[in-house]
């Protein structure tokens, strides 16, 4: 079983989809690592080689920021905004959408399960 980046690459996946499953990598990226390591991206994971194998995690080592190193950058991204006071960090902060998004309707997704608000019942109208 291949195994880079500390995550078991599926086996009977094509490379290319195989390296998806990598946290910062994606369709592209996983294109251009297969191209740099010289290996066909339509092979499947488990009938690489362990010289490809070793390419792959080099390239991967090197040039590319995934999986924790990724995540932890993220974070303190996002810690530092938050710090700072701007408003993309008070949106962090507040659990609601960062990016612009409505949020009368909708953003259920940021705000959680919707709370019910109590209110005055309506009158029943008599005909």
């Amino acid at each position: 079983m291949a195994r880079i980046a500390g995550i078991d690459l599926p086996r009977k996946k094509r490379v290319d989809i195989a390296l998806t499953y990598i946290h910062g990598i994606g369709r592209a990226t996983a294109r251009q690592i297969c191209e740099k390591a010289e290996i066909a991206p339509e092979s499947d994971a488990d009938t690489l080689a362990d010289s490809e194998l070793v390419r792959l995690r080099e390239i991967i080592e090197q040039e590319y920021k995934v999986e924790g190193d990724l995540r932890r950058d993220t974070s303190q991204n996002i810690k530092m905004l938050m710090d700072i006071g701007c408003y993309r960090g008070l949106r962090h902060r507040r659990g609601l959408p960062v990016r612009g998004q409505r949020t009368h309707t909708n953003a259920r997704t940021r705000k959680g399960p919707a709370k019910t608000v109590a209110g005055k019942k309506q009158a029943v109208t008599k005909k």
